[in-house]
């Protein structure tokens, strides 16, 4: 009878640490998963910042290109045209005086 209690509690304490190991296990791959989903996750957010960053440099030049056609179309000065300009209001002020 006392050896059958005592395969009894071993059967017990066995079961519990084999339980014990097998849940440890299953946590350490569920950590295993979760550092691999916050790798995945951090490289497509750093992908799709780059992606978003490189559509706005497009997008801006696309909008400078328009801007300028605009301006050639309407006949507006640029900013070069009134840097010419004042350069030469000052030459003429200069030779009057």
């Amino acid at each position: 009878m006392k050896e059958k209690l005592e395969n009894l509690f071993y059967f017990g304490l066995g079961s519990v640490l084999l339980a014990k190991e097998k849940i440890e296990q299953a946590g350490d791959s569920a950590k295993g998963f979760k550092d691999e989903n916050d790798r995945k996750a951090r490289e497509f957010f750093e992908q799709a910042v780059a992606k978003g960053s490189e559509e706005r440099e497009q997008i801006k030049g696309n909008i400078k290109e328009l801007l300028k056609e605009a301006i050639d179309e309407l006949g507006l000065a640029t900013r070069s045209d009134l840097d010419e300009l004042k350069a030469e209001v000052a030459r003429l002020r200069q030779g009057q005086s």
